[in-house]
């Protein structure tokens, strides 16, 4: 058993995926799994039960993740104490709602790796800050704009929809379907709109913000909502997600900066976003 290994095992825990845990990890999929499975020989146990889509942790699963968070910890708190203090840097960093948590944990994790004494501020995209990462409709005078994501929305669907039962959504079908409007939601501005146009009325259910909610009143059979198409969006299985026909739903995110700026921390999470985006 290796500190690799217990590092490995204690992401796939916390993402409950093993393709989600090696991204986070910068490895690839196939070495991530067998270091797990030398570990479960080696341990003589089954850590993890696989689904069709990610895995679930086993009774000595649980019990393996108290003892190696405990374990790296103070492998952590070991290598502190001989490390040389170091000069703090703040970092001001503004952020838009329903960035996705699986990616931007990654960013924001290796950002703050890559910096020493980097002390980072999130807050929100109308704050004063020192970077933001908004979409391009958002960038004010004096701002470059570096693309990391590009994301499609997708309708999700309760699962005992009739709609479930097709490959597309077409827009007269939202005829009076129950709906869980979003805002700010970037689809949400296009679609709307459309509908008002061609006369089509939906049976708006309630107005949230975030895309937690709106899965959860999905899943809760109270309506539908446009969601993006991030990675672990797939993996659920208590919605059903489909494309909407005819409208062009998607977005850009993005780190916007003041172009004048050229700072150690601005050049390195640019550095870090430009990685981001080719992943």
């Amino acid at each position: 058993m290796d500190i690799r290994q217990l590092n490995y095992f204690v992401a796939v825990y916390e993402q409950g995926s093993v393709s989600a845990a090696a991204r986070q990890c910068c490895v690839a999929q196939p070495s991530l799994s067998s270091a797990l499975r030398q570990l479960e020989q080696e341990l003589g146990v089954s850590l993890f039960t696989r689904l069709p889509k990610g895995v679930t942790p086993t009774e000595d699963g649980d019990k393996l993740y108290g003892h190696a968070g405990r374990l790296l910890s103070q492998l952590q708190s070991l290598k502190a104490s001989f490390s040389q203090p170091v000069a703090r840097v703040k970092f001001r960093l503004g952020l838009i709602r329903a960035l996705g948590v699986e990616r931007m944990s990654q960013l924001l994790r290796e950002f703050s790796n890559s910096l020493p004494g980097l002390e980072l501020h999130l807050v929100e995209p109308d704050e004063l800050c020192d970077a933001r990462i908004i979409t391009p409709q958002l960038l004010k005078a004096g701002e470059a704009f570096a693309p990391i994501w590009h994301d499609n929305y997708l309708l999700a669907l309760p699962p005992g929809s009739p709609l479930s039962l097709q490959a597309q959504i077409e827009l007269e079908e939202f005829e009076q379907l129950p709906l869980i409007k979003r805002t700010p939601c970037d689809a949400w501005n296009t679609l709307y709109p459309e509908l008002v146009r061609r006369g089509i009325k939906a049976d708006i259910r309630a107005d949230i913000q975030t895309i937690e909610y709106a899965l959860g009143l999905v899943s809760a059979g109270v309506g539908c909502a446009l969601v993006p198409d991030f990675d672990n969006m797939q993996q659920r299985n208590d919605v059903i997600l489909r494309p909407v026909n005819e409208l062009k739903l998607e977005r850009t995110i993005g780190l916007a900066y003041p172009k004048n700026s050229n700072t150690g921390p601005l050049a390195m999470l640019l550095q870090q976003c430009l990685q981001a985006s080719n992943r």
